[in-house]
């Protein structure tokens, strides 16, 4: 079933788009995912060839603007977890299915090609931008709280959305359609269903 889309963002299509030296983004975790890990097209679920080919091309291009590029450190956690789990599918297809937490505790050298792929990932996204620090305080939990009522994210994205709201950026380079749930912002993209329902309701924006 489609998702029907409710668009509050500015939507911009980056296969249209040239980055700008004065252009400040937050790229988002599935981006770092398909740029850093060099094995996700092997995953049970393997990314669209768009997702391979038009993100990392934009943030070439974005790097050769000198753009400024940002990562959450929140966006860890969620590479980290991707990462671990299409490890465990790659092993399982070959060793038989495995739960987590049997992937994790009973397989030393599985264990330890996980956290080399991690923390090469995470090197490559350290290279390519800079950090933004958020303190994950009772202040910001509950202003996560309050925007789960009206912008249908999860809480990995919530989070990032506090951090860039007191950094002050608004421009987010992602696949997830949930971004343009979002008012005030511009999401970057290349989601054809996001791209389509911005365009019918007048949300698609040209620089």
């Amino acid at each position: 079933m489609a998702v029907n889309y409710t668009i509050h963002a500015d939507v911009i299509d980056i296969r249209q788009d040239v980055p700008k030296p004065d252009d400040v983004f937050l790229v988002d975790t599935n981006v770092w995912y398909w740029l850093t890990y060099t094995r996700a097209s092997q995953a049970e679920q393997p990314p669209k060839n768009y997702q391979t080919n038009d993100y990392p091309s934009y943030i070439g291009k974005a790097i050769s603007a000198k753009s400024q590029l940002h990562r959450c450190g929140l966006s860890l956690a969620e590479l980290a977890h991707l990462i671990e789990r299409t490890e465990r599918e790659i092993y399982s297809r070959s060793n038989g299915a495995l739960g987590s937490k049997e992937y994790r505790h009973n397989h030393s050298t599985e264990r330890a090609n996980v956290v080399a792929e991690i923390q090469t990932a995470w090197s490559q996204v350290n290279t390519m931008a800079q950090t933004l620090d958020l303190q994950i305080d009772e202040q910001v939990t509950n202003a996560v709280l309050s925007r789960l009522s009206s912008q249908p994210l999860d809480g990995y994205d919530l989070f990032i959305l506090e951090a860039i709201s007191k950094a002050g950026v608004v421009k987010v380079i992602t696949d997830d359609g949930d971004f343009v749930t979002v008012p005030g912002i511009q999401v970057f993209t290349a989601n054809h269903p996001v791209i389509r329902s911005a365009q019918a309701q007048a949300k698609l924006m040209n620089r």
